[in-house]
């Protein structure tokens, strides 16, 4: 069975050869086409081979494309830091918008003037012309608080909704309106799907009511968006205690990769039996953890994933976020062959 039969089959909630895995990997692919982060970072034909031969090595089930989260910020001025072997991140001594007018003074920009979002674009072009065929390529956008942030500062930003709601929301909906034309481009590629970054939407950085006052409508317009190109809406949460029901609510997905339980599931089997048939559940071995478990503890780790969420479909073993962009392979190596043969139905 092909990658994209398979993950077609899951997200139908419906039982397959077997379930689909995906590492996240990510950065970590830039090792095998000998790129540092800042090349593989802004070369989109270094990037697309990177993912290409990531794919192809470990057989992987789906390819997300998941660069770093300051690709949307950078193209409204943000100045980004691009380390040597870590992931791009906005200049935290130098934020672009400096003044909660700063925020409420923000216009949208067009995406013919962009550089990083158009680069994502012609990512997806490639590896939609190379692999889509046979393996879902899956856009990744961040959510547009998640953006307002990286221009603002998440400290900051804090502040300002308790100080003026007022100009944060115009400042969220300008960013959306910049979004909505950016999933136009990245939906003319042909990718299946669109993943949604939407950290804020757990109980790590705010409550539920605050996510949907200030986030939850915006979110709401980019899913819609996304559907009406014929493509499915995906999240990805990696917070602690990700609101499930909310943006659910919000958004409709298809699925939602997470780290964390939900805040309102005290289990897995309260998770899954909750939400797992109305969602794709992806996840969740913790990444840190990878850097110090051992290949014994990642079998038995997956072990409990997939006896936790692989009855009826509906589940992709995973990494709750990024694969460590500085690891060896061995335990993605681990993570697929524990999928393969732990993981049939």
């Amino acid at each position: 069975m092909k990658p994209i039969e398979r993950v077609t089959l899951t997200l139908q909630h419906k039982e397959a050869d077997r379930i689909p895995v995906y590492p996240l990997m990510c950065g970590v692919a830039r090792k095998l086409v000998g790129a540092p982060y800042p090349r593989w970072s802004t070369d989109m034909d270094v990037c697309a081979e990177a993912y290409e031969k990531v794919t192809e090595e470990f057989d992987l089930d789906i390819i997300c494309t998941l660069i770093d989260l300051s690709v949307e910020a950078a193209d409204f001025g943000q100045p980004i830091i691009y380390p040597e072997n870590e992931a791009a991140h906005p200049d935290f001594h130098n934020y672009m918008l400096k003044s909660i007018a700063d925020i409420n003074a923000l216009q949208p920009i067009k995406f013919k003037d962009s550089v990083r979002m158009k680069g994502m674009v012609k990512l997806c072009d490639r590896l939609m012309k190379s692999k889509g065929a046979e393996v879902p390529v899956v856009a990744f956008v961040f959510g547009p608080l998640g953006v307002l942030s990286m221009m603002r500062g998440q400290a900051n930003l804090f502040m300002d909704i308790l100080d003026d709601p007022d100009a944060v929301k115009n400042g969220v909906a300008a960013v959306t309106e910049t979004l909505l034309e950016y999933i136009d481009a990245l939906a003319a590629t042909g990718v299946p799907a669109v993943m949604l970054d939407t950290l804020f939407a757990s109980q790590s950085i705010m409550r539920k009511s605050m996510w949907l006052e200030f986030e939850g409508p915006y979110v709401k317009r980019i899913a819609e968006r996304i559907r009406e190109h014929g493509a499915q809406v995906m999240i990805h949460n990696c917070g602690n205690g990700i609101y499930f029901d909310a943006q659910i609510e919000a958004m409709q997905p298809t699925a939602i990769s997470f780290l964390h339980l939900p805040d309102d599931c005290q289990s897995p089997q309260e998770l899954k039996e909750k939400y797992g048939s109305k969602v794709t559940l992806i996840g969740r071995i913790p990444p840190t953890w990878l850097l110090t478990c051992t290949q014994e503890d990642l079998e038995e780790e997956c072990r409990r994933e997939i006896d936790d969420y692989k009855a009826g479909g509906g589940f992709i073993l995973a990494t709750g976020c990024e694969y460590p962009a500085n690891l060896g392979f061995e335990h993605a190596r681990t993570m697929v062959r524990m999928a393969k043969e732990y993981g049939k139905y």
